[in-house]
């Protein structure tokens, strides 16, 4: 989820509390409850949200550390498949 995603939520955040602000069928305290309800249930919301991305992030550094560890076998493999072949090359002409 993108940081505009976010942004957009917390935008409807704030204009549905405005809203059911104004026409609010409850008592005071009761709106101020639901309100501190809904506050609280965005807030878990965006903290779930955050979570999974730190995940998700992990997961690609982790699967990037590995793909770098195999490139780096592989170009020693090459490597040292070379300077053989150079030694066997270099032999013959002794």
């Amino acid at each position: 989820m993108g940081s505009s995603k976010v942004g957009y939520f917390l935008a409807g955040v704030g204009i549905g509390a405005v809203v059911g602000v104004l026409a609010a069928p409850r008592s005071g305290k009761e709106t101020r409850d639901y309100l501190s309800q809904r506050a609280e249930e965005g807030r878990e919301y965006a903290q779930r949200k955050a979570r999974e991305l730190r995940y998700r992030a992990e997961d690609v550094v982790e699967r990037g550390k590995q793909v770098a560890s195999d490139q780096r076998e592989l170009i020693t493999g090459a490597l040292d498949a070379g300077r053989e072949a150079y030694r066997r090359e270099k032999s013959k002409e002794i």
